[in-house]
């Protein structure tokens, strides 16, 4: 092992030695340098304190930094998801078609952190789609979770009866069950047919974006609408060798830190909010770690180079 490589594992074994003490206490991490802001205020109140938090527009603060569910299932997501809570993520995000809300709901119950400190995410999938699906499809979730209500629901694909879909949605919101509602996996043009008619803006829209697929335009019109960009896959699931790029494994020993760290840190200083996922508590941890060090306009420069503008997962599409 070379002197860098023993110096990025010495730091990475010193913050697994030390993150449990920072959490206990109430810190976390130390936050270097605020991102450049996506659109939405940055609230500053828990910048010393934790994982800084991003405004919607309706107002909702929302964790910058979240924790996704995606694959995981039975006893393995449930005791992940404890693990994440544990280790100082507040937001937590699942969806009816990943088949492990009640797991999430039980690792909430498991964790003792009041619901007011957490943020729920999840998503309507498309055989509730319509106005009446919808609503079933939304109390099927609140039951499986254990829950009363949701942070944050979203349509998870545009398809079937959007426009039904939307208007239960904005009813639930109303009526003071969801904190906000949003959108996935909505291009542009779909993203404009459903403001055409919507009532309530979409707070968010969660979309794959990563060094690999960018999304520069969608980036710009979601900035512009005041809806907060949200990447699913913030690694790519490591396809097409992320995890070993060169050019993110240069700056990630220019810092002493991990491609994850670099991948994750380059979507907070864009403003935008990254759920990445893993069962390996050691990794769960390992991507809090981004606080402590800023990305300069060289590295920038440098990862924009590195979007294929193409989805990475064209069997999703």
């Amino acid at each position: 092992m070379n002197s860098q490589n023993q110096k990025n594992e010495i730091n990475r074994r010193r913050f697994l030695q030390n993150s449990a003490k920072f959490v206990a206490a109430g810190m976390y991490l130390g936050v270097f340098g605020m991102p450049e802001l996506f659109g939405n205020v940055l609230t500053e109140d828990k910048a010393s304190q934790g994982i800084p938090d991003v405004k919607l527009n309706n107002g909702l603060k929302m964790p910058l930094l979240g924790f996704g569910t995606y694959g995981l299932r039975g006893e393995l997501c449930q005791q992940s998801v404890a693990d994440a809570i544990a280790s100082g993520y507040r937001l937590i995000d699942t969806a009816k078609v990943y088949g492990n809300e009640e797991e999430v709901g039980k690792a909430i119950k498991q964790s003792g952190i009041d619901r007011k400190q957490l943020f729920v995410t999840s998503k309507l999938w498309v055989d509730d789609a319509g106005y009446e699906n919808a609503k079933k499809g939304f109390e099927e979730t609140l039951r499986k979770l254990g829950l009363e209500y949701l942070d944050l629901y979203l349509i998870h694909r545009p398809r079937g009866d959007v426009k039904g879909s939307w208007k239960a949605m904005e009813e639930l919101y109303n009526q003071g069950k969801i904190k906000a509602i949003g959108i996935s996996n909505f291009d542009s043009a779909q993203m404009a047919d459903l403001l055409s008619y919507a009532k309530i803006k979409p707070a968010v829209n969660q979309i794959e974006t990563h060094a690999y697929f960018q999304q520069i335009n969608d980036y710009n019109v979601l900035k512009k609408h005041n809806i907060q960009m949200q990447a699913w896959a913030p690694f790519a699931e490591g396809r097409n060798g992320l995890f070993t790029n060169e050019v993110l494994t240069q700056i990630a020993k220019k810092y002493g830190k991990t491609t994850a760290q670099v991948s994750l840190r380059w979507h907070y200083q864009r403003g935008i909010v990254a759920i990445p996922r893993s069962s390996q508590k050691g990794h769960i941890i390992e991507n809090l770690d981004i606080f402590d060090f800023k990305l300069d306009t060289a590295d920038l420069k440098a990862i924009e180079k590195l979007d294929l503008n193409k989805t990475q997962f064209p069997e999703w599409s």
